[in-house]
């Protein structure tokens, strides 16, 4: 949703049915709305007015996807849009570059390193990347395995503080 204010009737609308959107969080991390992850792409409405969510997820098979649009249906039915429509679309496909500051910050703040640098990049398809660790923020860091707690996180261990911590893979 753009930052600049609504103008019109329905530019307002459009801005409450994404900011009900919005309002969802990632089931696997709580404190991570979709909008911040990236997750909601669009907000749009058909020619009789019912409100559509377009998301995408992080992988083809991520099983939070189904949560999510489940959860964005009630919040939008909660907002004024009932029979709200969740459409799963799989291109242009996620990626890690689409997640806001406020997202990277968040999850750093959950004890999850955020993903460093950008996508697409010879370092993010192998794994050449210096982690910090989001417990004590130094950068001796190792991984342990490719896999986290999900297949979009990596797990490593923070050579300083001990402490073992995800890494959100840079995908």
């Amino acid at each position: 949703m753009p930052a600049s204010a609504a103008d019109t009737p329905a530019d307002e609308r459009r801005a409450r049915a994404w900011s009900a959107a919005a309002s969802v969080v990632d089931p696997e991390i709580p404190v991570l709305s979709i909008a911040d992850l990236g997750v909601l792409r669009d907000i749009r409405f058909d020619a009789a007015g019912r409100v559509e969510a377009v998301i995408t997820p992080t992988y083809s098979g991520c099983p939070a996807m189904n949560m999510i649009a489940v959860e964005i249906g009630l919040a939008l039915d909660a907002a004024g849009f009932p029979d709200a429509k969740v459409t799963t679309v799989l291109s242009p496909a996620w990626s890690t570059d689409l997640m806001t500051e406020a997202g990277r910050r968040a999850l750093a703040g959950y004890g999850i390193a955020p993903p460093v640098g950008r996508a697409g990049g010879r370092r993010a398809l192998f794994g050449e990347t210096s982690v910090a660790c989001p417990h004590c923020g130094s950068p001796e860091t190792e991984r342990i395995s490719e896999f986290g707690s999900t297949a979009c996180k990596a797990l490593y261990r923070c050579r300083a503080c001990r402490e073992p911590f995800d890494y959100f893979k840079c995908i």
